[in-house]
């Protein structure tokens, strides 16, 4: 449907083609006068309608939802021997298109971005990484009310804990000489066990050696551990 400026429009091109035909200087003038009032309403008319679509683009960004940023803290984890998964619960997420939900990562951390849920943009970072991940194989997943962040190991070893800072404060809290209480033989043995799993191959090798000798001399009725 035309609009009004359409019509005045179209009134204009036949005002100008009476004009091309016109003889007579009164008439011509009528005419131009004609013409420009319609070409001043048509002007008029294209500025008020610039007013009104401002208004509207105006009204529409005014009304739209303010987002919050929220960091996540909390999440819950467990390992293959491929991969890290983060589990992180958020109720309706999985209502959000996949776009708004994105991670990015490096050998040594994780950034979980989830835009626009219940006006809110969640953010969980995970730094210093226990261990080093591929950034090219790991992925997220969406289940109802969760995410799943998958983090592919570049090495297939167990992971004592998600980050090296909880790692470093497990150790600093674990005595590395344990009490030798009544019993100092089994706490030696604890001790030796200990050092065998966190040592090098050279400690392996002189501790198995030491445990080695030690089976012999009991079995000959001698003392322990001879140190």
């Amino acid at each position: 449907m035309a609009t009004k400026s359409d019509e005045l429009k179209l009134d204009i091109e036949e005002l100008n083609t009476l004009l091309q035909q016109a003889t007579r200087s009164k008439v011509k003038d009528m005419l131009t006068l004609e013409i420009r009032r319609l070409q001043t309403e048509v002007a008029k008319l294209i500025d008020e309608n610039k007013e009104v679509c401002l208004k509207s683009v105006n009204s529409s960004v005014d009304s739209t939802p303010k987002c919050y940023e929220v960091k996540l803290n909390n999440y819950g984890w467990d390992q293959t021997n491929s991969v890290v998964k983060i589990y992180v619960q958020l109720k309706n997420v999985h209502t959000l298109p996949n776009k708004d939900i994105t991670c990015k990562y490096t050998e040594k951390s994780m950034d979980l971005y989830i835009f626009g849920l219940d006006n809110k943009n969640y953010h969980l970072p995970i730094n210093n990484l226990c261990e080093d991940i591929d950034t090219e194989k790991s992925y997220v997943k969406i289940k109802t009310d969760m995410i799943i962040v998958y983090l592919a190991k570049k090495l297939p070893k167990n992971w004592s804990h998600v980050t090296g800072v909880e790692k470093r404060i497990k150790e600093a809290k674990t005595p590395l000489v344990p009490d030798m209480g009544d019993d100092p033989g089994t706490s030696l043995v604890n001790l030796m066990k200990k050092m065998y799993q966190d040592g090098d191959d050279e400690m392996k090798k002189t501790i198995a050696k030491a445990w080695t000798e030690n089976q012999q001399k009991t079995a000959a009725g001698l003392s322990g551990f001879d140190f």
